[in-house]
């Protein structure tokens, strides 16, 4: 765990009460919805004439991130920006966090403090509030839950079963990336653990590492939707891959696709790295997850509106049902679409 202030202070010197205060004492409001924020029993909230999104996502210490490679203050905003993402996967905006972690006597208050500073950051940064949470101690590890709630018009919210026959499918960014930074840093955390004086090499590696350490939720598609009139008639964050997002949104809608392997967006680091490790970059931007982007479905009469955006790709569209899932290659044969991005207890 590395962390720029190298003084360890206990945390039983605070307690959970003194931590907390600690912890809370510079954080600053940004929404009117924020009636109250940290500090009493409950946060209390005001939507008025709006429905509100609530999403909750926890991150287990060796389930979801290895603290050997993983900064604590990415950690804390890495946590932050992956519920946000669930709540822009609704067409929504988020509004407040609250967070909550079980930690065990291994961490200091500056590895606290740490964590805490990226999650302020990313807070700040998308302007939401922190209103509030819980800590505790734990046996071993760390284990984080963020919850976020955001806010939309009824007839705004997006839900991922509303796409519909001839639509268009479409991504925001480009896949893989995250799961190549993960390669990366998993083989380097290998050759450590066999020569701890090998220094590690992360050299050119920078747009990768960066997708797997440091993500960020597409507030700019959201804003994009907006400012071209865009209603996307389904959607979902590709956390898990995009052959399980597709599956998710076709299944719940009760269609078929026909998705496009050539219009996959892939980065050149992405393809040129799984390369390196003898994997193919399509698999990898299917099957790897983590990339935080938006899977989205929009009418035909759009395509005029983002062809020529290039934060979209169109990458396929929708059919009926009975024509199945179907991924056209780039040589022209057709394979079924099969879910096999992270399953989170799946052995």
């Amino acid at each position: 765990m590395d962390f720029d202030n190298t003084a360890r202070t206990e945390l039983s010197e605070l307690g959970e009460f003194g931590l907390i205060k600690h912890l809370t004492q510079h954080i600053k409001l940004n929404h009117p919805s924020t009636i109250k924020g940290v500090g009493d029993d409950a946060a209390v909230l005001s939507f008025k004439d709006e429905q509100t999104v609530v999403t909750t996502d926890m991150l287990v210490e060796g389930v979801h991130f290895d603290l050997t490679y993983v900064p604590l203050k990415h950690l804390g905003y890495k946590s932050i920006m992956v519920n946000l993402s669930d709540v822009y996967a609704m067409n929504a905006t988020p509004t407040q966090v609250l967070v909550s972690f079980a930690i065990s006597s291994r961490f200091s208050l500056e590895a606290i403090e740490e964590l805490y500073a990226g999650m302020l950051l990313a807070c700040n940064k998308m302007e939401v509030d922190l209103v509030g949470g819980d800590t505790t101690s734990n046996v071993s590890g760390l284990v984080i839950s963020i919850t976020a709630i955001g806010k939309a018009k009824a007839d705004e919210i997006v839900y991922r079963n509303g796409a519909k026959e001839t639509n268009l499918l479409c991504v925001s960014g480009d896949l893989g990336g995250a799961y190549m930074g993960l390669q990366i840093l998993e083989r380097e955390k290998a050759v450590f653990k066999e020569n701890p004086n090998i220094q590690p090499d992360l050299s050119g590696k920078d747009y990768i590492l960066e997708r797997q350490l440091k993500p960020e939720a597409r507030k700019d598609i959201i804003d994009l939707f907006k400012e071209l009139k865009i209603q996307p008639t389904s959607m979902i964050d590709v956390s898990d891959g995009l052959s399980s997002e597709i599956l998710h949104l076709t299944t719940l809608s009760d269609v078929g696709v026909d998705l496009y392997e050539e219009k996959i967006p892939i980065d050149q680091e992405t393809y040129d790295t799984a390369r390196e490790f003898n994997l193919d970059p399509s698999l990898c931007a299917l099957n790897g997850g983590e990339d935080y982007e938006l899977l989205f479905t929009v009418d035909m009469s759009d395509y005029e509106k983002i062809k020529n955006k290039n934060a979209i790709s169109i990458i396929g569209h929708i059919t009926n049902k009975s024509k199945g899932l179907n991924m056209i290659a780039k040589d022209g044969t057709v394979h079924p679409i099969k879910a096999q991005g992270w399953n989170a207890l799946k052995k």
